[in-house]
């Protein structure tokens, strides 16, 4: 096999296995096989947590980053719970890396008043700057108002509205089959069910 040191690149040329253990032994390191499928196989001489470190950095960066688009629609007048639960899924995508697009559309008259939806655009900034940084100032074209963010590093981003507690569903014994004893008491079955209510 041939056998190289991973520090200098160094050739130490083709060697047997146990000369080439011996040598990685005498170093300190580790020896690890690197093209098991060449003529002769070629091995480094390295220490093996660096060299996993090196293989896994080099593959994180050769992955495509994996953000898309997603994109939250407002209305000038929304509701304070519709507001709520966009921001939280706004979170939700930013969170996963997502860009975010946010538009706000006009309808009518509230064309009259488009500085009601600059301040609304204002407000989305601000309740999502804790995930996001803004990538494309609000710009108004034609009824419509687009701003783009995109995600903080994962280890600056904090969510400012927690998702919403998950109710919990509804127990077994309410959905069981009526019992024989209860039929016994009921002859008329789920008939006396919906008068009994």
């Amino acid at each position: 096999m041939r056998v190289i040191i991973g520090a200098s690149g160094q050739q130490l040329g083709v060697m047997r296995l146990s000369d080439a253990l011996r040598e990685a032994q005498n170093r300190g390191l580790d020896l690890v096989e690197v093209a098991p499928t060449a003529n002769p196989p070629v091995c480094k001489i390295v220490a093996l947590g660096k060299f996993r470190y090196d293989i896994s950095k080099h593959d994180k960066d050769k992955k495509p980053s994996g953000a898309k688009l997603k994109e939250l629609k407002f209305r000038v007048n929304i509701d304070d719970h519709d507001y709520l639960t966009k921001i939280r899924h706004g979170e939700e995508f930013l969170d996963r890396g997502n860009k975010v697009r946010v538009q706000l559309q006009f309808r009518g008259r509230e064309m009259a008043h488009q500085e009601f939806g600059m301040q609304l655009m204002e407000k989305v900034r601000d309740d999502l700057s804790g995930m996001s940084q803004v990538e494309m100032e609000p710009k108004i074209t034609g009824r419509n108002v687009t701003m783009t963010l995109s995600p903080l590093p994962a280890n600056r981003r904090r969510r400012k509205f927690p998702p919403p507690p998950k109710e919990p569903s509804c127990p077994r014994s309410l959905l069981r089959a009526p019992t024989a004893a209860w039929a016994r008491r009921n002859p008329l079955g789920a008939d006396a069910r919906a008068v009994a209510r």
